[in-house]
């Protein structure tokens, strides 16, 4: 399959407890008896701001054709509507809950009871879509045909410069990061994923989503993730597979240790880390709570995500980021020349491959740079003896805090719009638990009230700043 949501209907397997074929069926559907739907979408990308669950398959689907920006449900208003306009997109697949959150009059398909019906809103009118007399998709797969050319999602990222770029995935692109993923962690059909991460980020989609439906496993979603309850699931639902971001395995390790001192299942086999740099302390304490190795990977939204992990079946090199995952080509070079650099020198990892993204929509000089095919990834790191990669830091202007980026740029940005402001300064202050939280420091006259508001409306949560510094300036001083 050449698409990616067939490829994902192909595999047989299911979304808490949705068969995968009828999601993806029920998309063509929706496509296909909504006119004000198609006349919306008439030359323009789609948008789904949705939370983890069936529906994300549904509304990948019925963005047939198109490419679908992948809104993150923590964005604030003012972000989803710069993305919405600067992608050209002709209408949002979302739910009541987060609706209200879109700019007014944008048409937006309501998925709260898909895959059974549908609701179409658009300036001319509302109406209701039947998605459940639908037919079921029985499809052959062949896993050596590469995905298709075209784009298939579009993410918000690398807001080095203060304003996020959109990357363009290709369906090639996410369909081979999907059976790379599938090869590396050695998923079956037995396997019951977890998925704590949201499907608007890639790591989560491209992992906890694809890659177990494309071998037809299981996947039980948490939209909203609670470590003890997490815990819970973890003991009591088989789950065989989880993958999370170094604040997830702290909390769930936190969880663990009230709950008795051990997780106690027996199911539990294979357990990724990504997202953030993540401590050996972690890695340490995690194997000891839970019997299982805690490998970590590595990757960027502009190689669709994941280029290196610690392999399953081979032994966890702790510390380190792994080895290339299959197909992925990854080499340490010099940042100025862009030529390789021997074992144990420091310097930019580089990605080469047919995960590596197709472009920006627009803005491409302030992102990332592909320089003689290889993808510089802004990140410092050298490779080992053995092929491992370390990881050394940032050479781009960026941090992490819950495993998402923040671009200290982005936040200035923002802040220094507000009426009254003179300077704005952001930057990260350690957070064990989260990686970081935000500072800010401004010069103006503005409260630190109306700052904090101002971000509110115009920032993501967890872009927000967690101590606020004003310095009174008289204007004109």
């Amino acid at each position: 399959m050449t698409l990616l949501p067939l490829a994902a209907a192909a595999g047989g397997g299911s979304i808490d407890g949705l068969d995968a074929p009828r999601l993806v069926a029920a998309g063509f559907t929706l496509l296909q008896r909504s006119a004000p739907l198609v006349r919306a979408l008439a030359g323009r990308r789609t948008a789904l701001l949705l939370p983890s669950g069936p529906q994300f398959l549904t509304a990948l689907a019925a963005s047939d054709g198109r490419g679908a920006v992948l809104v993150n449900p923590l964005a604030a208003p003012a972000e989803i509507a710069f993305q919405l306009a600067d992608a050209g997109v002709g209408a949002v697949f979302t739910v009541s809950a987060l609706a209200g959150r879109l700019p007014a009059g944008t048409p937006h398909v309501l998925l709260d009871d898909a895959p059974r019906t549908a609701r179409v809103v658009t300036p001319d009118g509302t109406s209701e879509v039947d998605l459940g007399s639908h037919f079921g998709l029985d499809l052959a797969v062949d896993t050596d045909e590469p995905g298709r050319d075209e784009e298939c999602a579009v993410v918000y990222t690398s807001a080095m410069a203060g304003t996020p770029l959109g990357a363009i995935l290709t369906h090639r692109n996410l369909v081979a990061n999907a059976r790379q993923t599938v090869e590396a962690a050695q998923l079956t059909p037995q396997d019951h994923c977890l998925a704590v991460l949201p499907f608007s980020h890639l790591f989560g989609l491209t992992t906890t989503a694809m890659g177990p439906l494309f071998v037809g496993a299981r996947v039980t979603t948490m939209p909203r993730f609670n470590p003890l309850a997490a815990v819970d699931l973890l003991r009591e639902q088989g789950i065989t597979y989880l993958v999370g971001v170094p604040a997830v395995f702290a909390g769930l390790a936190a969880a663990i240790a009230r709950r008795g001192g051990k997780l106690g299942s027996d199911a539990l086999r294979l357990c990724i880390c990504g997202g953030a740099a993540l401590p050996v302390a972690l890695q340490d304490s995690w194997h000891e709570l839970t019997g299982v190795e805690l490998r970590q990977g590595y990757g960027l939204t502009e190689c669709a995500p994941v280029a290196l992990f610690n392999r399953v079946g081979s032994p966890n090199r702790r510390g380190t980021l792994g080895t290339p995952f299959p197909g992925c080509e990854v080499t340490v070079r010099d940042p100025q020349s862009n030529a390789e650099l021997p074992d144990g020198t420091p310097g930019q990892i580089c990605v080469r491959g047919e995960t590596v993204f197709r472009g920006y929509v627009r803005g491409g000089e302030h992102g990332l740079q592909v320089r003689d095919g290889w993808l510089g990834s802004g990140d410092r790191g050298a490779r080992h003896a053995d092929g491992t990669i370390a990881f050394l830091g940032l050479l781009k202007p960026m941090f992490t805090r819950n495993g998402f980026n923040v671009y200290p740029r982005e936040v200035e940005r923002a802040i220094g719009e507000l009426p009254g402001v003179s300077t704005v300064r952001a930057y990260a202050i350690p957070e064990p638990t989260r990686e970081h939280d935000v500072a800010v420091e401004v010069t103006g006259t503005v409260s630190e009230a109306e700052v904090r508001a101002w971000c509110e409306r115009r920032l993501s949560a967890y872009k927000q700043p967690t101590t606020i510094a004003v310095v009174p300036r008289v204007d004109g001083a």
